[in-house]
Parts: structure tokens; C-alpha cells; sequence
């Protein structure tokens, strides 16, 4: 990689197409492929903006999710390959798309120290041999993409017969990613499923080829060191290797929200820092054995990276995770949201973002998943479902049915979001003779649920124009809490800027460093949460809650330990950490559980 930073996913349209922004300046990026509807729309539009024949995959025919995911993912290679070829077939001239590729480079990548010795080379045979040299030596961005493990709706054929495990959500766009011509990895997230991960097996770019190379590759984002062992061990022991443990923030990110068990970012990535060449060790036996049973000997010891993603909002943020944690890469997502050439946001929501505030932000209970998910106030999706409460037609009508999980009252699953459910659950609420207030209560736990399958398309479809007549466009949207730092609309270049400390697009800001900030979440929600288990109490919650406790009070111990050593965005542990620190330890010590 030629770059120290990836986009992590966007929802399910947000970075869709990024990749083709992106990956031919070296930038890394990750595309949803959940939505295979989404997929093929957007492939019929590449298609046609390029003059191509598109030939439509209908839903329904013989494979067609994983066709589909196929199909788009083979194109979005051909044409960042296309694009990257041009780039690099440019004469170095300050100001276009060659120089522009160099001029982003961190500046310490010996690929820009080249670039501008080159530049300062006088005329003549010597700088055009120094040019190809550097042409040759240009990478583009990977097009990774990203699977909800546990997002993995069973289909039925004819809303009866089960068509097969194969042909589960999950399974059918691995397949489709598996299938692919693609040269990169796919991120697994939400958890664990084991149907999933045994998949990989099937597919043998998961293994080492005849070059002893990997030409898929597997990335597990992951919130914990412990969880994220149990799972490459059992990979390993499959002949499947993690290439890239990617650690993510439990609440100071975007998208669902997974909080741990009071584990912070620090602490976290420290454990992973101490253990990693224990755990390389080990799992590589594993593997080695794994692949034995598949006949496959003679293995050289695989690469694995570690990174980090979740409200870093600075360019000294950024190096210090780099250098102290021993990283290989940061996330930075949110942010790009405010970056129009990157991302799929609408005009509309665009501007919400830009005039965003703190408490614009927030945790909720929206998601039909039953995980606390990353909401902002005023989107269009959460306005559309107050006009139907008013209307007396909770719900919303579930036409993808990704996220069909419930069977209080049907035999096939399906979404809490849903108008069919909301109806039956509050038709069953009726009949408890619950007062008014604990009606109340109930009645907007259940209607807080939206439409994520349609509102996280929505904003690209208006965003490239392909919005159906009788489509919705209420938009969902969900940034992380850092984005509300971030206050105007930006250029790729800037943002690449910002993250490397050319610019600080943050200078006039105050702004909380982020491991404080996801203290001061993680807090707050220890507060709901005790909040929440006075009104249902048990004695397994409150050991829960407890540990929860503790383990934030171990972290705050470690930050001391940790500021007191580095100085952070200039500034000393005295003068800017001690303070919040001290307020966060004495909340908690007076919290009582």
C-alpha cells in the first residue's frame, strides 16, 4: 500500500462506487455488498455514463445475487484498471492527474521523495528513465468489500422452500466476491457465523496459489483482541488466513454501534500491540496444519496487518495510533462523507451535515437489527417515519427484506421496521392493559425502527440521478460523532491533506482528542444502560454492568499511565488530559450499580 489510510464501508451506497474515485491515486477503499439491487442499478449506470452495453441480470434468474455482485465488482476492476493506466501514461506536469497521484503520498513514502527529486532533475534521457522508474513503482487503491456475517437471511422459494444454505445472503455475495477477477480482500464484520466462514473454503483464491500468493484475502474487523484470536484461529485451522485485523471503535464510529464490555480503544490496541507476534506464531501453525489436510505444503509465513478506524479526527491523532501502536493503516470514513467527489450524499443531506452540530449525533434503537446504531437528527428517514406515526400507519413497507430476523408473530422472518410487525406488536401491545405511560414508552420503542434497506440507497440514487419516480427519498444516514467537528464540504485532496498534516481542516475547532471522546461515550452509555436495568432488573445485569464499570475505570488508569508519557497534538498530558480524565473517573465512581 502506497497509502497509510483506507475508507472503510459507507453504509450501503455511500462508497459504493468510491473505488473508482479513488483506487487509481492509491487509496484503498471498501464497498457494501449487501444490496445486490442497489449493485445492479448502479452497474446499469456505470454502464451507460460510459457508453457500455449493459446486459441486465434479472432478480430471480439462476444465481443472480451473486451474478450480480459479480458482474459489478468485474466491472469496477476493469475500469479502475482502465483509468489507472491512463493516469500513469501521463507526462509529468504539475497540476494534472499524474502529479496530483504523487503530490497526495504521505510525506515520509519514498514514492513522493522520488516523485519530487524527479521534478527537480534537469531535462534529458536521465529523467525520463527516473519517470518510468516511478510509473512502475505506482500502485493502485484495493477494492475491498464488505459482508454483515451475521446479516444472512435464508431465502425461500415461492415463500415456502428453503432454496439451499449456498444461497443465503451471506454465502451468495461471498460467492459473488469469490467469483470475481478482483486481486483483494473481503471485510467480514458483525460478528461471527460459522456457516460463513466455513464458505471460504470452497474458494480457492482464499489459498495460496502456485506463487505461494493470496489473491483474496480475508479481513476481520473486529472490537476486541480476544474475539478477534477466536475467530483467525478458527479460520486458521481451515487453511484460511486473516491478512488484517481491522479494530474498530464500539461507539466512536459510524454505522451499528458494537459496545464492549467496557474495553477501550487504548487498552485494546495495546493488547493487540503486545501480543501480536504470540498470536502470529500460533495461528500460523494452525494454518500450516490446515492447509496440510488440503494437500497444500512448503508455506511461507503470510503477511498480517493491524489497523485501527473510528473517530480520528487529526493528522497527530493519526501518526501517534501509527508509531506508538506499531499500526499499518488507519480508517477514515465519516469525513468523507463531506468529500462530494468521494461519496454518494445528496445535496439535501449534504447540507445538514455541513450545519451539523454535537447533538446532532446520536446512539439509537433505529436499527432492525436490534444493535444500537449511529442516527443524526433531522435525516430524511426519520421525518418520514414520524409522517406515518401521524398518519396512523406506523412502519414501512419492507420490499428487500435484508434485515428479516423476527418471528414473534409469522412463521418466515420478518423486519421489525416493518409495517406487518409494527402493526401485530402494537396490536399486542393494546391487549396488555399497560398505563399510559408505560404504553407510551413501549409504543415508541417499537416505531422507532426504520427502513435501513431503502434509506441507505436513497441518497445515492438522487445523488447520480437514478431515483425511481415512486421512490422514496427520505434518507438514512449514520456518521460516527467525530464528523461533527468537521464543517464544510471538502476536495479529496484536502481530506488526503488533513489526515497527513499538510492541512488542518480542524485548526479554529475545539474538539475533544478521540480516545477521550469515546470515553466520555462509553460513559454516557453506562449510564442508560444502569438506567435501563433499574426499570428490568436482573442479577446477571448487574454483573455485567459491573465489569463494565471496572474495566472503564482500568482504562482511565491507563491513559494516565499513557498521556503522562506523550505529548499529544502539541500539547502535554498535564495540560490537556488531566482534566477529562479526572471528570470521567469521578462520574463513574459515582454511579451506583
Amino acid at each position: 500500500m502506497v497509502h497509510k489510510f483506507h475508507i472503510p464501508v459507507l453504509g450501503l451506497g455511500f462508497s459504493i462506487d468510491t473505488p473508482l474515485q479513488v483506487a487509481k491515486y492509491g487509496i484503498s477503499s471498501v464497498v457494501s455488498i449487501v444490496d445486490d439491487e442497489l449493485i445492479e442499478r448502479m452497474r446499469s449506470y456505470h454502464n451507460q455514463k460510459r457508453g457500455d452495453i449493459y446486459v441486465p441480470i434479472v432478480k430471480g434468474s439462476p444465481d443472480s445475487r451473486a451474478r450480480r455482485i459479480t458482474c459489478y465488482l468485474n466491472l469496477l476492476d476493469q475500469i479502475v484498471n482502465k483509468d489507472f493506466e491512463a493516469l500513469k501514461q501521463l507526462p509529468f506536469e504539475e497540476g494534472n492527474e499524474l502529479c496530483r497521484y504523487f503530490e497526495m503520498l504521505p510525506d515520509d513514502s519514498q514514492l513522493k521523495q522520488g516523485y519530487e527529486l524527479m521534478m527537480d532533475y534537469p531535462a534529458g534521457e536521465r529523467k525520463i528513465i527516473f519517470q518510468n522508474i516511478l510509473r512502475n513503482r505506482m500502485e493502485k487503491g484495493a477494492i475491498d468489500v464488505n459482508i454483515m456475517a451475521k446479516v444472512d437471511r435464508v431465502n425461500h422459494e415461492n415463500g415456502a422452500e428453503i432454496t439451499g444454505d449456498e444461497n443465503s445472503d451471506a454465502l451468495s455475495a461471498l460467492r459473488g466476491f469469490a467469483n470475481s477477477r478482483l486481486n483483494s480482500s473481503v471485510v467480514l464484520s458483525a460478528g461471527m457465523n460459522p456457516r460463513l466462514y466455513s464458505y471460504l473454503e470452497q474458494f480457492d483464491d482464499f489459498f495460496p496459489n502456485e506463487n505461494k500468493v493470496l489473491k483474496k484475502r480475508i479481513i476481520l474487523k473486529v472490537s476486541d483482541f480476544r474475539s478477534a484470536f477466536i475467530q483467525a484461529k478458527f479460520l486458521a485451522k481451515k487453511g484460511l488466513w486473516v491478512s488484517e485485523f481491522r479494530i474498530e471503535s464500539g461507539l466512536n464510529c459510524g454505522g451499528h454501534a458494537f459496545a464492549t464490555a467496557g474495553y477501550l480503544l487504548g487498552p485494546i490496541l495495546e493488547e493487540f500491540k503486545q501480543m501480536k507476534k504470540q498470536m502470529i506464531e500460533e495461528l500460523f501453525s494452525l494454518y500450516c496444519a490446515g492447509l496440510l489436510t488440503k494437500g497444500i505444503d512448503s508455506v511461507t509465513l503470510p503477511s498480517q496487518r493491524v489497523s485501527v478506524q473510528g473517530g480520528i479526527g487529526t493528522a497527530a491523532e493519526n501518526e501517534f495510533l501509527l508509531v506508538h501502536y506499531q499500526l499499518d493503516s488507519t480508517g477514515w470514513g465519516s469525513p468523507f462523507l463531506l468529500v462530494p467527489e468521494v461519496t454518494n450524499v445528496d445535496e439535501s443531506t449534504l447540507d445538514q451535515l455541513v450545519n451539523a452540530t454535537e447533538d446532532s449525533y446520536y446512539l439509537s434503537n433505529s436499527s432492525p437489527l436490534g444493535v444500537l446504531f449511529n442516527n443524526f437528527k433531522g435525516s430524511g428517514i426519520d421525518k418520514e417515519r414520524l409522517e406515518r406515526i401521524k398518519k396512523g400507519r406506523p412502519g414501512s413497507p419492507c420490499t428487500k427484506k435484508y434485515l428479516c430476523t423476527n418471528t414473534e408473530f409469522t412463521t418466515e422472518p420478518i423486519c421489525t421496521a416493518s409495517r406487518e410487525y409494527q402493526h401485530l406488536k402494537i396490536k399486542e401491545l393494546k391487549d396488555k392493559e399497560l398505563s399510559v405511560i408505560e404504553f407510551e414508552k413501549q409504543l415508541d420503542r417499537i416505531t422507532e425502527k426504520v427502513c435501513l434497506c431503502e434509506g441507505l440507497c436513497s441518497s445515492t440514487y438522487q445523488k447520480v440521478g437514478i431515483l425511481k419516480p415512486k421512490e422514496s427519498m427520505a434518507v438514512a444516514i449514520c456518521p460516527g460523532p467525530n464528523l461533527a467537528y468537521f464543517s464544510k464540504t471538502y476536495s479529496l485532496d484536502e481530506m488526503v491533506g488533513h489526515i497527513y498534516g499538510k492541512y488542518n481542516l480542524l485548526e479554529t475547532v475545539k474538539r475533544p482528542n478521540m480516545l477521550i471522546k469515546e470515553l466520555e461515550l462509553y460513559v454516557n452509555y453506562l449510564q442508560t444502560e444502569i438506567k435501563i436495568m433499574l426499570e428490568d432488573f436482573t442479577g446477571k445485569k448487574e454483573t455485567q454492568l459491573i465489569k463494565f464499570k471496572t474495566q472503564l475505570l482500568e482504562g482511565i488508569d491507563y491513559y494516565k499511565q499513557l498521556f503522562s508519557q506523550f505529548s499529544i497534538d502539541g500539547q502535554l498530558f498535564e495540560n490537556k488530559f488531566y482534566t477529562p480524565l479526572l471528570s470521567a473517573e469521578t462520574k463513574l465512581n459515582g454511579l451506583t450499580i
